[in-house]
């Protein structure tokens, strides 16, 4: 591990100092390389797919598995999109001379050697190893077992594009120790690796946070919620309430609880049990939602769970306020959302909630790096410190500053 820490390490002083122009041609080069190397891509995620059955993986998981000639469109579309983007490094954030006559900058700079780690979705290799490059960083990416064939191929893929370029391999590496002993080790590394993001489900953020010496920005559940005021517009709290939860129930900007208030409840229940019926979405409700449609009853633990599957937990709340209490306890902080038309309460639940990502009218599916103009993202972040929401270019930087003098001395 640690020879291997050092090859990344040395790499990353030769990343660091690559002009935006050269950085851009590997980038594209990559996005072109994934399109021709496609059906070697999707062979090896046929291996995956076959695994995750043989394994009852959920359907949720196995569509975040997936690989096909539209998805790796998609990825190559995200690395041009990454090249297309400004250069993050050598931004001077602030400038001042002081007193004395030095001239002080503070400018941005890469972080340097970054582990990433990450569960079922193979597209992820491909993203944060070109947000990586385009900020000067290396990348040490730890993908989950069950897309281990088809994170090898994207890798390899992205590697020969490196060597071609006459640059170390390192530059974009899978960890080559898997195990959980193998994550245990690098997340000690501090002498070798800047920072560690880990993106997956609760037992793999619970178990990095707790055992890292190197920094760490959390990438956690995403335990998103809709809230329908009682000011809501009728079709766009339907339009948007199943966007929320129907477009992709296994990502982690899905919603996972919806909030009523009362006043409309009777209103927009059955209608929005005619949509998520046809959507084969599992309906769990409180009691007030149990008199109104048919349903589970949901449990406390429903409140706080994650899905990423075909369920959604209804709750009927008073007010915005009753709403906004409800998910300062049960919300994750990823991505929460209000439908409603009064601007008393969209001030008071956008200001109030605590989440990354807060939305009007709007779907909270849209909490994507794509979507937000950055390409493509390394996660969402739920910290607070240094990087929050979804992470680009420019949160993958930190800074230093430059002082000039003319001989000053103190």
């Amino acid at each position: 591990m640690e020879k291997y820490l050092k090859k990344a390490s040395q790499a990353s002083k030769v990343i660091a100092t690559l002009s935006g122009k050269r950085k851009n041609k590997i980038l594209n080069d990559m996005a072109e390389a994934l399109l021709k190397n496609q059906h070697f891509i999707i062979n090896a995620n046929w291996m995956d797919i076959n695994e995750g059955k043989k394994n009852k993986l959920s359907s949720a998981l196995m569509d975040r598995l997936l690989l096909n000639k539209e998805r790796i469109e998609g990825m190559a579309q995200a690395i041009k999109d990454i090249a297309a983007l400004k250069d993050p490094l050598g931004k001077i954030h602030e400038g001042w001379v002081v007193e004395n006559g030095m001239n002080i900058q503070k400018v941005s700079v890469p972080i340097g050697v970054i582990g990433i780690i990450y569960e079922s979705r193979p597209n992820v290799t491909s993203d944060t190893a070109a947000l990586c490059l385009k900020s000067g960083n290396i990348c040490i990416l730890k993908g989950g077992k069950e897309a281990i064939n088809s994170n090898n191929a994207i890798a390899k893929t992205l590697q020969d594009v490196l060597e071609s370029h006459n640059l170390p391999k390192e530059a974009i590496s899978l960890l080559p120790d898997s195990s959980r002993e193998g994550v245990a080790n690098l997340i000690k590394q501090d002498n070798y690796v800047d920072l560690i993001i880990p993106r997956g489900g609760e037992a793999l953020i619970k178990f990095v946070s707790t055992n890292a010496t190197v920094p760490v920005v959390k990438h956690d559940k995403g335990l998103c919620h809709t809230y329908i005021d009682e000011f809501a517009d009728i079709q766009k709290a339907l339009d948007v309430s199943v966007n929320a939860k129907c477009r992709r129930v296994g990502i982690c900007g899905a919603m996972e609880t919806l909030l009523v208030n009362k006043n409309i409840a009777n209103k927009i229940l059955p209608l929005l049990k005619e949509k998520f019926d046809e959507q084969n979405i599992e309906l769990r409700g409180c009691k007030k939602t149990a008199k109104i449609i048919e349903c589970k009853k949901a449990t406390k633990d429903d409140w706080a769970t994650e899905y990423l599957d075909n369920i959604l937990s209804i709750k009927i709340v008073k007010n915005t306020k009753e709403a906004i209490e409800h998910i300062s306890i049960y919300g994750s902080g990823h991505s929460d959302a209000i439908i409603t038309e009064n601007y008393t309460n969209i001030e008071l639940f956008l200001n109030s909630v605590d989440s990354a990502c807060v939305y009007l009218n709007a779907s909270t599916q849209f909490t994507d790096g794509g979507e937000f103009g950055f390409g493509a993202e390394v996660g969402i972040s739920t910290n607070k410190l240094h990087a929050r929401g979804p992470m680009g270019i420019n949160e993958l930087t930190t800074y230093k500053f430059k002082i000039f003098g003319n001989g000053q001395i103190r």
